[in-house]
């Protein structure tokens, strides 16, 4: 044995694998003790690695093993299936989910429940695979059972006394992950609908300020809402006297009410309705399920749906709460939003030179965080620190900050202090702890790669990406933007600043990036403020064939090789690039 544990080590992964495909070889013929503790110890190797895959397959192996280890185990064997499943779905490996299946059918088998275990391995077996050990075992199981000729009347029973507890496994399940209100009520409908053998099942929540019960979930009947007073029907009885009711002929009973049926055309005959209860024994709602396909409904109907329902309430209680805060939080990024607007408004109002600056460093920004593939969470940032990069300019003198000219050395002194004022702003608003990340990259957009920039004289990656981001979007708003003082540049000129630039002021990497932005992107910025100018789909078409580099290398090129289609797409461009807001 420790010659085992010293050869399955963390690194070796490929060793791991090989043991697992050795143990379930060995599943009808070694002891269950040594198996058992192989399994443990590259379940560990697994999870270590994160390899998921292998990991559902190891814990689907654990489960077989803690059956085979004491049948009482049976349930708690089961729920390691099912994790097992989960894990495997999620992870949309074959094999993973193949010998998932396969683990079912022999449980199944060894409990005798034939009929199931024949379903399940008839399954597996369609799933293609390249686990040949797997694929031997469905095959010598299925032929097993084929070989048996078993009673149909005692595969049937067993198959029935095994439903209730899988389907109460799937809502278990449901029930601890799902946030989503709408998506958990579907699944349970479902899981009813299947394990009570019923027609339709639908779930009404009550909506107590307009005394109704309303449901989008009613399997059988689309998407089609339903909504009725909650005082009426068989579901309004549930709630006002909170019984569970069970009617072997709907219209016999004077509290169906047969309007809906009226409406949807669909013919009710048997219906088993139960309460649904939160944990102060509010009534939240009611489960309504319709037409047992053969019979009625039983005692033992109830006692599964009483038992789904226990469960229920408190998750439905639990959705609807997430579902509240995510409004909240939704309301606070709106409020956010609006502060932020705020803040830039002021800048704006401050300079009105550079009105709009700042929305445009903005949207350059987020062209090249989608040129670079940034995650969402960063980007976010990055687009938050753009509109408020220049917030620090309140600190400064309206003298230095609005004159026309040249300024003095003191006064460029004065006005790099912008930066440090921002940075003391923004990091004195404490919002939560991703916005010190903001004041980071705000304060740090005339940072220079060469660390020569200011106010820190950062260098290199020391830079926030962020802040490199934003010293490529400032820079280049600036130079293709007109001053009182100055006209912008040629857009030639402007982007030799920039390819210059690289890995001196600006991060070659971003730089790049910028480069393969779109031409019909940028015209989008540089109209943003602009009204007047009509930006055609055909103008669109034509530039979006075309990124920064294309255009680059055409003005690059000495006159007399520019072709025809090039002076076009030149001209083109500089149309839109001449109605610039700022110019």
């Amino acid at each position: 044995m420790e010659d085992f544990i010293k050869s399955v080590c963390i690194e070796d992964i490929n060793k791991a694998k090989e043991t697992m495909f050795s143990l379930f070889k060995a599943l009808e013929t070694a002891s269950v003790g040594s198996l058992s503790a192989k399994a443990e110890m590259i379940h560990n190797t697994f999870l270590q690695n994160k390899s998921y895959e292998y990991i559902a397959q190891n814990l689907s192996l654990l489960a077989v093993l803690k059956y085979k280890a004491d049948k009482k185990n049976y349930k708690i064997a089961l729920n390691m299936l099912d994790d097992a499943k989960f894990l495997a779905e999620n992870s949309q490996n074959k094999n993973a989910i193949k010998t998932n299946f396969f683990c079912w059918g022999y449980i199944y088998f060894s409990e005798k429940n034939y009929s199931q275990a024949l379903s399940v391995l008839k399954q597996a077996k369609n799933i293609p695979s390249d686990n040949s050990v797997i694929n031997i075992k469905i095959m010598d199981l299925i032929s097993r059972i084929e070989s048996m000729n078993i009673d149909k009347d005692t595969i049937s029973a067993d198959t029935d006394i095994e439903k209730p507890l899988v389907a109460l496994l799937n809502v278990a399940r449901t029930l601890a992950a799902e946030t989503s209100l709408e998506l958990l009520l579907k699944t349970v409908a479902q899981e009813i609908k299947k394990v009570l053998s019923a027609d339709r099942c639908s779930v009404f929540l009550l909506d107590k300020k307009n005394n109704e019960l309303v449901s989008k979930v009613a399997l059988g009947m689309g998407t089609q809402e339903i909504r009725f007073p909650a005082n009426t029907g068989l579901a309004g009885y549930v709630v006002q006297y909170g019984e569970i009711i069970n009617i072997k002929d709907a219209y016999s009973d004077s509290r169906f009410n047969q309007d809906i049926d009226k409406e949807t055309g669909y013919k009710t005959k048997t219906i088993l309705c139960m309460p649904i209860w939160n944990m102060k024994h509010e009534i939240l709602g009611v489960f309504q399920v319709l037409n047992k396909q053969n019979g009625t409904f039983t005692k033992e109907d109830e006692e599964v749906l009483i038992a789904i329902g226990s469960s229920a309430g408190i998750a439905i209680e639990n959705a609807r709460l997430f579902e509240s805060q995510q409004l909240m939080i939704d309301q606070q990024k709106e409020l956010f939003k609006s502060f932020i607007d705020t803040l830039a408004a002021s800048i704006d109002a401050r300079d009105k030179i550079t009105a709009g600056h700042s929305n445009r460093v903005k949207m350059y920004s987020e062209l090249i965080c989608d040129s670079m593939n940034t995650d969402e969470k960063t980007k976010a940032n990055i687009i938050h620190a753009a509109i408020l990069h220049d917030i620090g300019k309140i600190g400064i003198k309206d003298s230095v900050l609005q004159k026309n000219g040249k300024l003095t050395d003191d006064e460029y002194k004065h006005i790099q202090e912008h930066v440090k004022i921002t940075y003391d702003i923004l990091n004195k608003v404490y919002i939560s702890e991703e916005f010190k990340e903001v004041a980071e990259i705000a304060s740090s957009h005339h940072e220079k790669y060469d660390g020569t920039g200011y106010f820190r004289k950062l260098k290199g990656e020391e830079i926030h990406f962020g802040g490199r981001v934003l010293a490529v979007s400032d820079v280049f708003d600036a130079i293709t933007s007109k001053r009182h003082y100055r006209d912008k540049m040629p857009i030639k000129n402007a982007l030799d600043i920039i390819k210059s630039g690289s890995w001196q002021h600006f991060d070659g990497n971003i730089v790049d990036s910028f480069f393969k932005i779109h031409l019909d992107k940028l015209v989008n910025v540089f109209l943003s403020e602009v009204d007047s100018v009509l930006y055609n789909e055909q103008d669109k078409e034509t530039l979006s064939r075309y990124d920064l580099n294309d255009l680059y290398e055409i003005l690059s090129k000495n006159e007399e090789e520019i072709t025809e289609e090039e002076k076009s797409l030149v001209e083109l461009f500089n149309k839109y690039y001449n109605c610039k807001a700022g110019n």
